[in-house]
């Protein structure tokens, strides 16, 4: 007989079972991510390509050293580091040089995740920390390296002065007009498809909209934060110059449906969770409306990751009793 004594591992609940590995859901959402990528190659071109192998090579990376030096199992094929390079690239302009996305995801994927023991144990969103990162690394390159979108055309390398918000923000109501007047009477086409300036993986509406119809379709999220985030914003709208624009402009998408779901730094509980989308949708239409910064959906969301602890002991799940009633 063994002198070992048995482990026994605890963990506090709520314990869900699901038929899928961490490795298959992460893959499903990186699948869930190419759309978005497909189409920012088609309207910025080939660049966009080489700053997302960037990103996720610097998560990787960082990934495998934080394995290495913690002496633990390598987690670098489960998809996470992949997911999480994919995203920063997505928030990132399609004009900047290569290697800074390398650097990005390496400092964010070691200090957000790999510090703080790996995947499931991180407290903010690892790709939103490295936008974070790079924006106070790098503020000129990150606000100043938009490209105008080229479907199919010449000229992809022309680099645009600024995104819609931030021309709003600091032009006002001329910079608006002007704004409308340049795209015609197809702005709200050209927004909602994806034929503006902006972040890597945003521009495009639709496809943002297929890669989460497709998470939906498989059960790996759910509507209570997306749409929640969605109203918060939309709750503050009015108080823009242009409510259309304010709501189909900057990452609310986006950080809607891939940042705000993560299942690490989000609430286990609908109520939870209702309450954290209005909360990251709130705070990101007081920063673009009364802030000095054009965009808040980052910040917002990394504000509310620290509130997700407090929100999961505030709205437990109620465990039932043999009779069918709470506990």
């Amino acid at each position: 007989m063994s002198e070992s004594s048995p482990t026994l591992h605890l963990s506090s609940g709520p314990h869900i079972a699901s038929g899928r590995s961490t490795a298959q859901i992460m893959w499903m959402v990186n699948l869930s991510l190419v759309p978005a990528l497909l189409w920012a190659w088609a309207v910025f071109g080939p660049v966009v390509l080489a700053i997302a192998v960037s990103s996720i090579l610097g998560c990787v990376v960082a990934e495998a050293a934080a394995c290495k030096i913690a002496k633990t199992a390598m987690t670098v094929f489960d998809g996470s580091a992949v997911c999480s390079g994919l995203l920063l690239a997505y928030t990132l302009p399609p004009g900047m040089p290569i290697w800074m996305p390398f650097i990005g995801g390496m400092l964010a994927m070691f200090f957000t995740k790999g510090m703080f023991g790996g995947l499931g144990y991180n407290i903010f969103n690892v790709a939103l920390v490295g936008r974070a990162m790079m924006m106070a690394t790098f503020p000129v390159e990150m606000t100043t390296r938009w490209v105008a979108p080229h479907l199919g055309a010449a000229g992809v390398d022309t680099i645009s002065a600024a995104t819609a918000l931030a021309q709003i923000k600091l032009g006002g109501e001329a910079a608006l007009a002007k704004l409308l007047a340049a795209a015609g009477d197809g702005v709200w086409f050209d927004y909602f498809v994806g034929m503006r300036a902006g972040s890597i993986g945003e521009v495009s509406a639709v496809m943002i909209l297929l890669g989460a119809a497709f998470l939906l379709w498989k059960g790996i999220i759910k509507l209570y934060i997306p749409i929640s985030v969605l109203a918060g914003v939309a709750l503050l709208a009015p108080f823009s110059l242009s409510p259309g624009l304010y709501m189909l402009s900057g990452g609310i998408w986006l950080g809607a449906f891939f940042m705000a779901t993560d299942y690490v730094t989000s609430p286990i509980t609908p109520k939870g969770q209702i309450i954290f989308g209005l909360g990251i949708g709130l705070l990101t239409g007081i920063i673009r409306n009364w802030g000095g910064y054009p965009e808040g959906i980052c910040y917002a969301i990394m504000l509310m990751n620290i509130l997700t602890p407090a929100l999961n002991d505030w709205f437990r799940p109620k465990r039932l009793t043999a009779d069918g009633v709470p506990s």
